[in-house]
């Protein structure tokens, strides 16, 4: 195990709420000052510790993916620039909702419960109210506490946390993040879909093991690596139908060298991408070079039809253009129809190239998942003509499905205006994704 290796672990033993430094690391462990510190960021960027200004590093509890609109508040005390007034052994913990607390101290108890962020100025016994039902204190406006109200906070492992911003502001900078981080929680990687135990070939084993394996396991392709688990090619059922193939071969001879690999943070979507584009099944997982995992395109596919299955949570640019719309469905042909609202506009004030191409493409897109549900990776996409289109214009549009073949097919998108006048034409092209 590297050094480097060793330093992750130890941080990952380290209780949650401890806090680290590169030179508390580099002199506990005995590395230089430079390998602990590459080594507290990739901790950082795996979630397992966190900067907060004016306090440090400090280790934390990975937050699962499954959980991730849940902001802890050490995160809180970076997204509104705060200042940690006490409780930083609480700066870990998980928000699971936040309030306002402009109402009296009655009012006030209706709407508390454990873990929220209290949003308040400074008003001492709504401070108090809070941290003594188990609730973290965001003091808005700039405004500081008292030396009680600190020692509560240290006394309740609850952050208390300062910050120059308005009530208003800061209530829309923590909703935003929440926001995003609900958009975040749909995106699918490698890492939740991959198979983490794969059957793999070492480049010294002979081509009689290999035939024994997949006579044993019945799979058609698997990775190849070296004596240190770095991926150094892939062998398929095709390669066995090489002549003059001998048993006591090595299959380093026979196998791919040139391929393709994905990493574990690598999104589903683009892995289905590459996959139809270079006609591959299965894509080994590497971190670094080394093998981590496996990803079959039936995995790809399953979990792209997962997505299109799921409710939609936060909401991207897409969604408010697309939720303007309605539309309804005829054989090869759908129709659409709505309104350029404001997100939409250049800063001319008409309909911006990039919105438009986005609408007419997605459009172009659901008219080909919609027949026969079948899934698909854009290959190309040209648009013809293009026209200004005016904020509030209501237009039409019609996706028709012009080639439908085994592998590929085509969609012609033609836009008019609330005049019945041609406003645009795209052509898109898409390669078909099969099990």
């Amino acid at each position: 195990m590297s050094k480097h290796e060793d330093i992750i672990k130890y941080i990952l033993s380290l209780e949650v709420g401890t806090k680290i430094s590169v030179r508390s690391i580099a002199g506990d462990l005995g590395v230089s000052d430079g390998t602990a510190y590459r080594a507290i960021k990739d901790c950082d960027a795996m979630g397992i510790v966190t900067t907060i200004p004016r306090v440090g590093t400090v280790r934390i509890e990975k937050v699962e993916k499954k959980s991730i609109e849940a902001l802890t508040f050490a995160e809180v005390v970076n997204i509104v620039d705060g200042t940690l007034l006490g409780g930083k052994d609480g700066v870990h913990k998980a928000l699971s909702k936040f309030i306002i607390g402009a109402m009296t101290m009655d009012a006030f108890m209706k709407y508390i419960s454990p873990n929220c962020l209290v949003l308040v100025g400074n008003r001492e016994e709504i401070q108090r109210l809070a941290l003594m039902n188990e609730c973290a204190v965001l003091i808005t406006g700039g405004f500081g506490c008292s030396e009680e109200i600190k020692r509560l906070a240290n006394e309740k492992g609850l952050p208390i946390i300062s910050s120059t911003y308005d009530t208003f502001t800061t209530a829309s900078m923590i909703n935003k993040a929440m926001s995003e981080n609900l958009i975040k929680k749909d995106i699918i990687l490698v890492e939740d879909i991959m198979i983490t135990e794969p059957v793999y070939l070492r480049d010294t084993d002979i081509v009689a093991h290999w035939k024994g394996l997949m006579s044993e396991t019945k799979h058609e392709r698997y990775p190849v690596v070296d004596n240190e688990m770095r991926v150094v090619g892939i062998i398929t059922l095709k390669d066995m139908s090489i002549e003059a193939m001998d048993d006591d071969e090595p299959i380093s001879k026979y196998m791919t060298k040139d391929i393709i690999t994905v990493t574990p943070k690598t999104t589903a979507a683009y892995t289905a991408h590459i996959m139809g584009w270079e006609g591959i099944e299965m894509c080994p997982v590497v971190d670094g070079r080394k093998l981590v995992g496996v990803v079959s395109r039936h995995d790809v596919i399953k979990a792209l039809q997962y997505i299109s299955r799921q409710p939609q949570i936060g909401e991207t640019i897409e969604d408010l253009v697309l939720k303007n719309f309605e539309f309804d469905n005829n054989e090869d042909k759908m129709h659409f129809w709505g309104k350029i609202i404001p997100e939409m506009l250049d800063p001319i004030g008409t309909a911006s190239w990039s919105s438009m191409n986005m609408l007419l493409s997605t459009m172009g897109i659901m008219t080909l998942r919609q027949r026969n549900n079948i899934n698909i990776s854009v290959d190309s996409i040209s648009t013809y003509f293009m026209k200004p289109v005016q904020i509030d214009s209501h237009i039409e549009i019609f996706a028709e499905v012009i080639d439908m073949g085994r592998n590929f097919c085509k969609v012609e998108i033609t836009m008019y205006d609330n005049k019945k006048e041609l406003a645009g034409k795209t052509l898109l092209s898409a390669k078909v994704l099969r099990k």
